[in-house]
């Protein structure tokens, strides 16, 4: 089991480094940040862009991974953010994470787009995933889709093998992610139960393992991300907790979890020596 650690981007710089450094230094394998105009979990809350904060992690640390959680198409359009991703990944030494999902809708209404059907937020999450699977391969793209278009579109230098990480919890984008994505993130269903939840993620491991085998590709070789603290119990509320998430994790053939650095208050509130005891083990 690898772990990872996300990283809120509330904080100054720096007072947010030293914990960028500290989380390579306890042994996480992969470290993130939200990738937001505003959160709507902290719609008040101080928030700094992700692609700056994980260039600056990038200069900080020599061997975690960072990525984004999760980059979505409600303020972002495939062709820039392209751009974006060849230079985090250059100046990360090749460590970058493309996290990518379908988002919350309060980027796009802040930025004065009215609210889309759920199936349209869909559509235009594939399309923006599907020209940005173009642009990692092609050069000179040219595209027309309803959401994103391009014209003669360059792409030099060639992208080297960034991991596309496709977030997906209902079957439409289960059966997306085992198609598209080289791994799968997950935050579960949603529910106040805890149980109800982990029950709901052995169904989505169903869906997307049989989308897998539909698709040819060796359920073996493709990575799973599990979010732990989007269930109704934060992971860090103690030691044993977060060993019987993980172990259930693991049971449901996860690769990965990932867990927050703890908050003083909600959401995620802890205590970072839970953090460090769980770290103290890796």
């Amino acid at each position: 089991m690898r772990h990872g650690i996300t990283i809120l981007p509330e904080l100054p710089w720096a007072q947010a480094a030293p914990r960028w450094r500290a989380a390579e230094e306890m042994g996480f394998d992969h470290a993130w940040t939200y990738d937001h105009v505003v959160w709507g979990g902290l719609p008040e809350s101080d928030w700094y862009a992700a692609v700056p904060t994980l260039t600056a992690a990038a200069t900080l640390t020599t061997t975690m991974r960072l990525g984004t959680l999760v980059a979505s198409p409600n303020f972002r359009h495939p062709v820039p953010f392209h751009r974006e991703v060849q230079a985090l990944d250059d100046i990360s030494g090749g460590r970058f994470l493309l996290g990518v999902g379908t988002g919350g809708d309060l980027d796009s209404r802040i930025l004065g787009i009215e609210d889309l059907a759920v199936r349209d937020r869909v559509d235009r999450f594939q399309e923006f995933t599907d020209l940005l699977v173009r642009l990692r391969t092609e050069d000179h793209v040219d595209a027309d889709g309803r959401w994103f278009s391009a014209r003669g579109a360059r792409t030099l230098p060639r992208l080297r093998d960034v991991p596309l990480l496709v977030a997906a919890n209902g079957p439409r984008s289960l059966r997306y992610a085992a198609r598209t994505g080289d791994g799968w993130v997950t935050t579960g269903p949603r529910t106040e139960a805890l149980e109800d939840w982990w029950v709901g993620l052995a169904t989505a491991r169903d869906t997307f393992e049989t989308a897998l085998d539909a698709a040819g590709r060796d359920a073996a070789a493709v990575p799973r991300y599990l979010l732990l603290d989007a269930s109704p119990q934060f992971s860090l509320e103690s030691v044993g907790v977060f060993d019987d998430m993980v172990g259930r994790a693991a049971d449901l053939g996860f690769t990965d979890v990932v867990t927050h650095w703890p908050r003083a208050s909600d959401p995620y509130a802890g205590d970072e020596s839970v953090l460090e005891a769980v770290a103290a083990r890796f």
